[in-house]
């Protein structure tokens, strides 16, 4: 078994074999493995710096599961947004807790944490990355085609966000060949795209169906995210032809799924017959989010 590394805050500072591992422990948690509570006396501080829906719930709901306990510190109720430093409360709550997860705006905030702090912090969400929705995603994969992750073809269609740079550090690891379609300024992180593009079969392309010509996985995600509402108009501009709709799909391999980390906009980045239909496996991901954060709970906590 891989050694458990402290910090859970991207897959690029994680070897393979680690994150196969997590993969591993991810289905024997789906398949009931871990009765009891493995998590007694364990509790997790939750620091959400932006709204959440699947990270929260599957998180706190994740450590109740596993016997623990979870702590939701919202950021109108922490002195962090009064002034209070990373570092402080870094240290702070080391002395109270056994862990931390984090989902904040800047990722510059999360490492601070992690370097400041002495339990394990994960990743809940930044601005430039979302590691633990990309494991789920790959999870869910696996379970759809029962492949090593290194011999599917991926599809990435839209804004160049935090899904898009943690798919390009999933395919810097894995192997498996990345195709992104994105509007010319909304492209991915230059530094992370340039580094998978050394490892790995990476093309950033500008059309979507040459993105999805023969892909296994078609996935997207909104055009604007949380801080970007401002921007919603000129985005929506700027993102017209980057819809994933039947015509896409299509064009990927005939075994292809869709996915999506939610929450979705029908009509905008995906049609309502895509998300709803037949291919798409949305909400299977959405529940091994669950499964994914109790396996990297009992990885660094347990």
């Amino acid at each position: 078994m891989a050694t458990s590394p402290r910090h859970f805050l991207d897959l690029a500072s994680h070897e393979t074999a680690y994150l196969r591992h997590l993969l591993e422990l991810t289905g024997r948690v789906k398949a009931g493995e871990f009765g009891g509570r493995p998590l007694e006396g364990r509790t997790l501080a939750m620091i959400f710096r932006k709204s959440s829906t699947r990270t929260r719930v599957s998180t706190e709901a994740g450590m109740a599961q596993l016997g623990g306990h979870a702590l939701m510190i919202s950021d109108r109720d922490s002195q962090m947004a009064r002034g209070e430093t990373v570092a402080d409360t870094a240290k702070v709550l080391s002395r109270y807790v056994d862990g931390i997860l984090i989902r904040a705006f800047g990722h510059d905030e999360v490492v601070e944490l992690a370097r400041e702090a002495s339990i394990p912090v994960i990743n809940g969400l930044t601005d430039l990355l979302h590691p633990c929705q990309v494991m789920a995603d790959l999870f869910t994969a696996a379970e759809e085609f029962g492949e090593d992750p290194a011999a599917l073809r991926v599809a990435w269609i839209g804004d160049g966000n935090n899904m898009a740079n943690s798919w390009l550090n999933a395919a810097r690891r894995f192997g498996f060949p990345l195709r992104l379609a994105c509007p010319p300024e909304y492209g991915p992180d230059p530094e992370i795209l340039c580094r998978a593009r050394s490892a790995v079969d990476v093309e950033l392309v500008r059309s979507p169906a040459e993105a999805a010509a023969g892909a296994h996985i078609v996935t997207t995600d909104v055009w604007a995210s949380m801080g970007q509402e401002d921007e919603q108009r000129a985005r929506e501009v700027a993102f017209a032809g980057y819809q994933v709709d039947e015509a896409v799909m299509d064009r990927a391999d005939p075994s292809a799924i869709f996915l999506h980390c939610l929450p979705a906009h029908r009509g905008e980045e995906v049609t309502a017959g895509v998300i709803d239909g037949p291919r798409s496996r949305v909400f299977d991901e959405a529940e091994n989010r669950l499964h994914v954060i109790k396996a990297i709970l009992l990885d660094l906590i347990g």
